[in-house]
């Protein structure tokens, strides 16, 4: 009888534990509100882990581990954000899968790709507009050749490839509606650049766990 009984307590607390992870919802994805200071100088990708992680702490969000959706020559974006899923600052689910993440069927729209503090980013049609979003990736997450220098410059000179937030774009650009993969920068990659193709110098940042 207490054996029964030992077996169906642990049955329940199995569950009970399978069900509390399923249903977390809180923050694991978002486009930071504000680039660090130095235009496409991030600090490299460990520069921008860290400060997708300050961004999460300032928001209250604690025990996470985070890092940039940045592409480089030695590292794909999509082979550093975890499995998923993701959610954004409002609990709505971004993507389940980094295949799903990659394909048509995911979530991100104007509304959803939200900043850590919930903040939509203005877009295409908004002054000022700021959604190229800061990637070094082709559409399928692997690296692109424009990176910034791997995110260390801040001069006249480079590019990066960057996604539109808000998925929209003029019909003249094939990429326009794409979230990671819709044109270079011009003119450098300092933020006066960036400011110059609908940017800001922003970049997504997913928790790996």
């Amino acid at each position: 009888m207490h054996r029964m009984l030992a077996v169906t307590t642990a049955a329940f607390l199995a569950c009970a534990a399978t069900g509390a992870l399923a249903q977390d919802t809180s923050m694991s994805f978002f486009v930071t509100s504000v680039n660090p200071g130095k235009g496409g100088d991030l600090g490299g990708l460990a520069g921008a882990d860290a400060y997708c992680d300050s961004l999460a702490q300032a928001a209250g969000v604690t025990g996470k581990t985070w890092h940039a959706y940045l592409s480089t020559d030695a590292e794909n974006a999509r082979d550093r954000i975890g499995a998923g899923p993701w959610y954004n600052a409002k609990g709505e689910k971004i993507a389940d899968s980094v295949d799903n993440l990659h394909s048509d069927a995911n979530n991100l729209t104007k509304q959803t790709a939200l900043d850590e503090k919930g903040n939509v980013i203005a877009g295409r049609g908004d002054k000022p507009n700021r959604h190229d979003i800061l990637t070094g990736s082709l559409a399928d997450g692997t690296k692109a050749p424009e990176t910034c220098g791997n995110w260390t410059m801040n001069t006249a000179e480079g590019a990066a490839i960057v996604g539109h937030s808000d998925r929209l774009g003029p019909e003249t650009l094939p990429t326009g509606t794409s979230w990671n993969h819709a044109h270079a920068t011009r003119g450098g990659c300092t933020i006066e650049a960036f400011k110059g193709t609908g940017g800001d110098g922003l970049f997504y940042c997913f928790a790996v766990n």
